[in-house]
């Protein structure tokens, strides 16, 4: 068996080796668990975003997709049969956006490095002559997974009002560019975008067909976009910490890893006393 390539895998080679993997469905909205339980890769389980990938709580405090705690989150995989040496891709039906690239990063955060998302998503796998199934997963639930601490870096939203104006830090906005410009908000009660952030929609990371463009050309956009700030310094940040993911996961793709995740995001900035863009007052 060919090593799982990461951090994205083609559908040809899932299609050769589905069978070894633990597949994890992430497709999002109101009816995902209904169009999961119609038809899905065969083994794959439902990784459920508002249950699974995030924790309930208080908006304002976290965002709307705050991290599970890290015991519910190795618990959680446990429960999926997901140990250390288990190879695990994740997918969805939005090129990794929603939110394949969230349950990619939650992996990799408690250490697990055999992790990719399917590029191109199911319709890639479809493409590739992988055929949808509604017959539920065989699990073998097992120990939660062993991890001890989260691993990938995060901020909080006193970080982001510490670095978000400071040179040698940079602050990416990844929302389509009319949230970011406070034209419309489809989600949270106040438009606009934190004052020091640049615009980098992560949709702009994909091809036509919803697979990643080449990580050379990802790469030259991200550098011009960091300038001299090296990832390490950078934070991604979106709505609620979900599609920020999709953009850590290009830079992955264009060897740029190590940028941190504001959790919390605009849901959580903006419901708050802190300054904005435009500012509404």
């Amino acid at each position: 068996m060919e090593p799982l390539p990461t951090p994205l895998v083609d559908a040809d080679w899932l299609a050769r080796y589905h069978r070894a993997v633990r597949l994890l469905d992430c497709r999002v909205g109101p009816d995902a668990e209904a169009r999961f339980a119609a038809g899905h890769l065969p083994g794959a389980v439902w990784a459920d975003l508002e249950r699974d990938l995030s924790a309930p709580g208080e908006f304002a405090v976290g965002g709307r997709h705050p991290l599970p705690s890290l015991e519910d989150w190795c618990a959680t995989l446990g429960r999926w049969g997901v140990g250390p040496e288990t190879l695990v891709v994740a997918y969805d039906d939005r090129g990794g956006m929603l939110a394949a690239a969230r349950a990619w990063w939650m992996v990799r955060a408690v250490g697990h490095d055999a992790v990719a998302v399917l590029d191109g998503g199911l319709q890639a796998a479809f493409a590739a002559g992988l055929a949808p199934t509604a017959e539920p997963p065989t699990l073998e639930p097992r120990l939660p997974y062993p991890a001890s601490a989260w691993r990938l870096p995060t901020v909080n939203a006193g970080d982001v009002e510490a670095h978000r104006t400071d040179p040698a830090h940079r602050l990416i906005d990844v929302r389509a560019a009319e949230r970011f410009a406070g034209e419309v908000e489809p989600i949270d009660p106040i438009a606009g975008h934190i004052p020091g952030a640049i615009n980098l929609p992560c949709a702009a990371q994909l091809q036509p067909d919803g697979r990643f463009r080449p990580a050379a050309a990802l790469r030259a956009e991200l550098e011009q976009a960091l300038g001299d700030v090296p990832p390490s310094r950078a934070i991604l940040q979106c709505g609620s910490g979900v599609t920020a993911c999709h953009t850590l996961l290009g830079m992955a793709h264009a060897g740029l890893d190590g940028a941190a995740l504001y959790v919390g995001s605009w849901s959580e900035w903006c419901r708050s006393d802190r300054p904005r863009e435009p500012d509404a007052s």
